[in-house]
């Protein structure tokens, strides 16, 4: 958080949670403890949710899925959705910023 900005570190923080899990993400972030607003607390959660349906791996409901839909849903049919997904987390992030601008 120190050396990127809060907004940089959030939405790299959300990139992050697309290959690990958002749980160890944000027990990580929690444990920092960063001295953060309430726009960034609020971005640090938006982008590690969102950031987490980039991968099939990065969520449980997308590893669970993966099992339950053996050869219907794989991490390579899930990636024809990132394009899409990816746009969304963007969209996410700048109507998050405009809408809750007071709180940065």
């Amino acid at each position: 958080y120190l050396q990127w900005g809060p907004t940089f570190a959030n939405i790299t923080i959300g990139l992050l949670s697309a290959i690990v899990d958002n749980i160890p993400i944000m027990f990580a972030v929690l444990t920092m403890n960063p001295d953060i607003s309430e726009g960034q607390w609020l971005l640090v959660t938006l982008t590690a949710g969102v950031g987490g349906s980039l991968l099939s791996i990065g969520s449980a409901a997308g590893v669970a899925l993966m099992g339950q839909a053996k050869g219907k849903y794989t991490f390579f049919s899930h990636l024809k959705w990132t394009p899409v997904i990816a746009l969304g987390y963007g969209a996410s992030i700048l109507v998050h910023m405009w809408v809750n601008a007071r709180t940065f």
